[in-house]
């Protein structure tokens, strides 16, 4: 009798920019401007199933940069991945989905602003780095605050 293997796999198979959009609505006068922008960045992301042991994580950030109400640049970028997972307990799943892969991609995504900022004319922009983990306890510690406020 052949015995399957059991062993855990976790790794990643893909790495790829799904979706990416860069735009100077105020050039060439922008450039003119020595001011230094106000940067903001909003990331999110999302892990969904291909097929069975296979998973896309699309890591999505909007960087918006402006001279007091002037818009700068504006970069919308989807760095995604495939990954595979397999014979991973299912409590763990959670982890590598919000923690794990985010951290994957987010490096190349960091250095895919750089790369586009610096295309764009201006100064690179370098994200700071984010901590998942962090993010997901307070995912958490909110979704048990959510609960135990609806039952009170």
């Amino acid at each position: 009798m052949a015995q399957e293997n059991q062993q855990a796999v976790f790794s990643l198979d893909k790495l790829y920019v799904k979706d990416v959009s860069l735009e100077v609505p105020n050039a060439p006068k922008i450039f003119l401007n020595r001011e230094q922008p106000n940067i903001e960045l909003n990331l999110s992301f999302n892990t969904n199933m291909v097929e069975e042991g296979i998973y896309e994580t699309v890591l999505h950030a909007i960087v918006s940069a402006k001279i007091g109400e002037t818009q700068m640049f504006l970069i919308e970028l989807d760095q995604a991945g495939i990954f595979q997972m397999r014979n991973i307990p299912l409590e763990q799943m959670d982890l590598l989905h919000n923690i794990e892969c985010p951290n994957f991609l987010f490096p190349y995504l960091r250095a895919s602003v750089s790369e586009l900022t610096t295309q764009a004319g201006f100064m690179p922009v370098l994200l700071a780095p984010v901590n998942f983990a962090y993010l997901y306890q307070q995912k958490k510690q909110a979704e048990v605050q959510s609960v135990s406020s609806s039952i009170n």
